[in-house]
């Protein structure tokens, strides 16, 4: 184990069938990042590598905002603006109860210490496990993730899930600013669309966000 995981924590971003091949947002060869994401799970429970494990879920309601279908005339992956903010428009997807919601299987989720579920305000879209997207007050509601966080010691957050190039990196960026070395187990997320790829790993550039591999932990 090449890295130093102490003070460490690992972070499951919506690792759900809707993103998953067939789902109602699938992300580009989503499902070959199972294996993966699992055997890291059992490594950590084996060998207590991580301070703690956390996963987030998308919980939508129906109708919720960030849904094509709730913009009369718009179709998915449209860009409006909302609360003065660029807004992508979303197939629904993660309605709360709905299968596609649930937590993908192959993972030992009973391994979490905390599951965040987000995106369940029907007027904010959640992309970052931290905080919430900006509402009509012009404020980013807060998860309550950092302090967990804080409160155990974590020092740095490795990220893994979906989607690499929304989720996964809003969540890094929040990590960051918020004073934790943000890590993205790059092999073990998938991007929306491949193409998304170079503008990750620049962003992540700018920003010194760390990027690894998961034979690396």
């Amino acid at each position: 184990m090449s890295h130093q995981l102490k003070n460490s924590a690992l972070l499951l971003v919506d690792i759900q069938p809707d993103f998953l091949p067939g789902g109602a947002l699938a992300c580009f060869q989503a499902d070959r990042i199972l294996p993966g994401v699992s055997h890291l799970v059992e490594q950590s429970l084996a060998q207590g590598s991580f301070n703690c494990m956390v996963a987030t879920q998308d919980w939508h309601p129906a109708g919720h905002i960030s849904f094509a279908s709730s913009h009369p005339g718009t179709q998915p992956f449209n860009n409006i603006t909302l609360y003065d903010q660029p807004q992508t428009l979303w197939p629904d997807h993660c309605v709360v109860g709905t299968h596609g919601a649930s937590l993908a299987e192959g993972v030992n989720w009973n391994a979490m210490n905390l599951i965040i579920r987000k995106g369940s305000d029907p007027a904010v879209d959640s992309y970052s496990a931290f905080q919430e997207n900006f509402g009509p007050d012009g404020q980013r509601p807060t998860t309550g993730l950092a302090g967990y966080f804080r409160e155990r010691q974590v020092e740095h957050v490795y990220i893994t899930g979906l989607a690499r190039d929304v989720c996964v990196l809003w969540s890094a960026q929040d990590a960051q600013q918020l004073g934790f070395k943000a890590h993205i187990i790059w092999d073990l997320c998938a991007p929306v669309t491949p193409e998304s790829d170079a503008n990750t790993r620049q962003r992540c550039k700018e920003l010194g966000i760390a990027i690894v591999q998961s034979s690396e932990l």
